[in-house]
């Protein structure tokens, strides 16, 4: 009998992917373990495996199709003997929308802030701000106007059209017409949602050009973690100045040494630091929960890195149990494949603590938002030469600044003190790390 291939539950909490194209072909041989599709969720782009064999009868969903949601049909596999008669015989299953891009979805506007209230002899009006400074540049009276946004509501394109028609002169009154049943009454047409988004959108900047360019889910995913981040972490930051004119000799002299076999980076030394002064300072490796305090037994780093229109944050597991060497190669293969979308889920997902590190753009010192469960985040700004004092002499040294951003439920400001102290250290005694 035919064989369903379903839109797969890539993490717990995914309702609905992309599918971003097909690996196999209609009539291609699959074989349990075969890589036959690659679907995008919100954080990266991941391959399918077939769990059956057979042939791939038919594809339901075609490449590039958008918002399938999961456990939806998305081809079939015929087994050994069958055609395509037997997909005629079975029961046709419900197919996702077709690959037509989702429209965006664009928030009503506020009923009090965007579009205020006239009221006058009983009659509410509901006119957005564009629409009422139009109207009262054209001498337009409000009430004269018919609202073609929701609820009613008075917007550019009706005061636009009330110009444009000519002004009747006054004329005796009419008689007065038999009040019409309020369930008989007219409707004012309601444009789509986009366009009173637009509208709002136009009157929030003062009519400036734009474009607008749609979410995508990551970056809905990113806005959504860190919002609530903000607003449900309490944030304290605690920062240091390190010496790393002694790391810098030394990365050059190991990258020399390496003949090809790695190349360290800065980055590479914060992450090798970070994780040892977690292991002398366990309590800073930490998470909340509404049970208890989480202390890890595992270090588990997550370093940002910056892709195409989004953050992903790629982990270098036990990295307390790693050398310099293997973090360098570790974090190259996995930025990479961060870029090119090509991270399995248990490679992003998780972690103990974080890093973020723009000192390659300058950066001299920033203070990150916390990414949750993680109980703190290290900002790591540039090296650069500064003046400092030295047994009451002024001299020269190449200092890096770094920020810890700490969750105050579980991490207090003497264990975020203590964790940075002993970070400091290594930096800037960077043989010890190599012990």
């Amino acid at each position: 009998m035919p064989i369903d291939i379903t839109m797969p539950a890539l993490s717990p909490t995914m309702t609905e992917g992309n599918l971003a194209k097909w690996l196999k072909r209609e009539g291609d041989a699959i074989k349990a373990g075969d890589v036959i599709a690659e679907i995008e969720t919100d954080k990266a782009t991941m391959e399918v495996e077939a769990v059956d064999e057979g042939t791939l009868g038919k594809i339901v969903v075609p490449d590039g199709a958008q918002g399938v949601k999961v456990g939806a049909v998305i081809g079939v596999i015929l087994e050994e003997g069958e055609d395509s008669s037997a997909m005629a015989a079975k029961p046709a299953a419900a197919a996702p929308a077709p690959a037509a891009p989702a429209p965006v979805a664009v928030e009503a506007p506020p009923p009090v802030v965007a579009a205020p209230v006239v009221e006058e002899a009983g009659t509410r009006l509901f006119v957005s701000p564009l629409a009422r400074r139009l109207a009262e540049q054209a001498g337009i009276d409000l009430k004269t106007v018919q609202g073609s946004g929701p609820h009613g509501r008075i917007v550019k394109a009706d005061i636009e059209s009330a110009s444009s028609k000519p002004r009747p002169t006054p004329a005796a009154p009419a008689p007065t017409p038999a009040p019409v049943p309020a369930a008989a009454a007219p409707v004012a047409p309601i444009p789509a949602p986009a366009a009173a988004g637009k509208d709002r959108i136009a009157a929030l900047a003062g009519n400036v050009p734009y474009e607008l360019v749609a979410h995508t889910g990551m970056r809905r995913t990113i806005a959504k973690r860190l919002t609530e981040a903000k607003q449900t972490v309490p944030h304290f930051y605690l920062s240091v100045d390190c010496e790393i004119d002694a790391l810098l000799k030394v990365r050059a002299e190991l990258n020399s040494a390496a003949r090809d076999r790695y190349k360290l980076s800065v980055n590479d030394f914060v992450i090798r630091a970070s994780a040892l002064a977690l292991k002398k300072v366990p309590a800073a490796n930490a998470s909340w929960s509404e049970e208890g305090t989480l202390l890890w037994q595992r270090v588990d780093i997550g370093v940002a890195v910056a892709i195409e229109n989004g953050l992903i944050t790629p982990i270098v597991k036990a990295a307390e149990t790693k050398g310099l060497a293997d973090i360098s190669n570790e974090m190259k293969d996995l930025g990479a494949r961060a870029k090119s979308g090509k991270l399995k889920l248990d490679e992003f997902q998780g972690g103990t603590f974080s890093i973020s590190n723009l000192g390659m753009f300058g950066i001299k010192n920033f203070s990150a938002v916390i990414n949750p469960p993680h109980g703190c985040i290290l900002a790591v700004g540039a090296g650069e030469q500064r003046p400092v004092v030295k047994d009451g002499a002024i001299g020269v040294a190449t200092v890096m600044s770094v920020t810890l951003s700490v969750d105050h439920r579980v991490v207090d400001g003497a264990t975020g003190a203590q964790f940075l102290q002993a970070f400091k250290a290594l930096i800037e005694s960077p043989l010890t790390m190599l012990l």
